[in-house]
């Protein structure tokens, strides 16, 4: 049964976000809604919601279709209330004074612990505060669900939770989700939807299936756009042919017949379109400098410790070396950021506990890409650390995503995905042979993460990288260093410690 259809929707904000979109949703869909950052899935959301208007097509809902929208940010004026209170909020007053034992069945469903309940949203952390966002949404009982970027600040328990609800939601409920998160993707929907600016593309798969099945088009489209340009070249060789033979003959049939070829060949050259180029958010782009060490970090059985002394692991004796992509493992608070900062010190001339190859050039980035500072523009930030001249520092600038116009401005005033294309761009401009990262996906799209996949597997860089995402650190670790039972340990994949991170019940 079809709940919404839209046809030929657009929505043109100075550009065209999207334009002649077709797209059903009905009962059961669980559909994967994919683009680069900016490229209009919020907007889309919002129409289907009904809180933006779009600008051509039309959309038509089922009668009396309630839509559940969880957006990405909670609203500034909800901050000061409890978890608990914003959820009873979002039922009608009636309902809330005589029902709100749903909130109780809501809140225990998303196993929302109960000493969070009763705490002001200002003061949970920013997954606590999506799950809030879902819950009040849930608790009105929606006939469909508009979920944007809902992994956001969620640990890997917290996303598998998410899945395992998905999971057990009513067959018949229709969701959308857009996400980054392509394992997130994988796990719970049946479609996908990658949004373009024209000719968008639906595939009943979900996201990697459905990945492999877009490259197959978009290859079938750029083959059939060269067939059809050969065929009006080889219509207007002809042509000339024949020109030259009635023109030597004087016969106006085959004149005639010059001009009709002609015609024919203009009229493939106008139909013909080309394959879809997708429009580049700022190009990621990583060097390695080379290192003639083999030992780059050598970790002789030091202890890691909180901020005030607490022991939280030991590492045991332990190598980086040169083409080394480690990924550190471990669950929230086991102490991966200490050791990334440990090293970090060492690096800088600050921490005696281990050793560093004297060769090492640096390259470090942390979740928050802190490296930057919001007050400074970027144009500064480049200039100011690297002797390149404003000329080219402009054009490292513009080809990393950051428009002419935004040069000058705050970083603050950037998205996060520009200021982590910008935070990538300073490391490359330091030339590394060795690089330290936070959680490097946090701020990025899909071709974001990917392409930052292929720069430190193509380059054969030597890092050490910590991240939440199941398949960046997959598709880029060589090494995996788990932190378990307060020993670092080296195993073979990360998969033991995914499947135990994922457990929910």
């Amino acid at each position: 049964m079809t709940i919404i259809n839209t046809n030929a929707l657009g929505v043109t904000l100075g550009d065209p976000l999207f334009t002649n979109l077709n797209l059903t949703i009905s009962k059961s869909d669980r559909i994967g809604l994919v683009a680069a950052n900016g490229r209009g899935k919020s907007t889309l959301l919002g129409c289907l919601m009904g809180s933006i208007e779009h600008t051509k097509g039309e959309i038509t809902r089922a009668r009396g279709l309630r839509v559940g929208y969880v957006k990405q940010n909670v609203p500034e004026d909800a901050l000061t209330l409890t978890l608990y209170d914003w959820v009873l909020a979002a039922l009608p007053q009636e309902q809330a004074e005589y029902e709100s034992w749903r909130v109780d069945v809501v809140l225990d469903d998303l196993k929302v612990p109960y000493e969070l309940q009763h705490k002001p949203l200002n003061e949970l952390s920013g997954g606590w505060q999506r799950t809030a966002m879902l819950a009040a949404v849930w608790i009105t009982e929606p006939d469909l669900l508009l979920l944007d970027e809902p992994t956001n600040h969620l640990d890997l328990q917290r996303i598998a939770l998410l899945q395992d609800w998905l999971a057990a939601l009513p067959r018949e409920m229709p969701v959308v989700i857009t996400s980054h998160d392509r394992a997130f993707l994988d796990a719970t929907t049946n479609r996908t939807l990658f949004l373009r600016a024209d000719r968008s593309r639906m595939f009943p798969l979900p996201y990697s299936a459905a990945r492999i099945a877009l490259d197959e088009t978009d290859a079938a489209d750029e083959r059939h756009f060269a067939n059809e340009l050969n065929k009006a070249q080889q219509l207007r060789k002809q042509a000339a042919k024949l020109k030259n033979v009635g023109i030597n003959s004087g016969s106006d049939l085959l004149l005639t017949k010059t001009k009709q070829l002609a015609q024919r060949a203009d009229k493939m050259e106008a139909a013909a379109k080309p394959a879809h180029q997708e429009r580049s958010a700022g190009a990621i782009k990583l060097v390695n400098s080379g290192t003639h060490a083999k030992a780059l970090i050598t970790l002789n059985d030091v202890d890691v410790t909180t901020p005030d002394g607490r022991l939280l692991y030991k590492t045991g004796k332990k190598w980086i070396t040169k083409g080394d992509r480690i990924v550190l493992l471990g669950a929230n608070g086991t102490g991966k950021t200490q050791l990334v900062q440990m090293i970090h010190r060492a690096l800088s001339g600050d921490e005696d506990l281990l050793k560093c190859a004297p060769s090492i050039v640096p390259a470090y980035s942390d979740q928050h890409l802190s490296q930057l500072s919001d007050t400074d523009t970027p144009m500064h930030a480049i200039t100011g650390q690297f002797d390149i001249g404003d000329q080219r520092a402009r054009g490292v600038l513009a080809g990393a995503g950051v428009s002419k116009q935004m040069q000058d401005t705050k970083i603050s005033s950037l998205s996060g995905g520009q200021k982590a294309r910008l935070a990538m761009l300073v490391l490359r401009l330091r030339n590394p042979n060795f690089y330290l990262l936070d959680e490097p996906t946090n701020h990025l799209d899909i071709p974001g993460q990917e392409a930052l996949e292929d720069e430190l597997i193509a380059h054969n860089t030597s890092c050490l990288l910590v991240s939440h995402d199941r398949s960046f650190l997959r598709n880029v670790g060589n090494r995996f260093w788990w932190i378990n039972r307060k020993r670092l340990e080296e195993v073979e994949s990360p998969e033991a410690f995914l499947s135990n991170e994922m457990q929910t019940k």
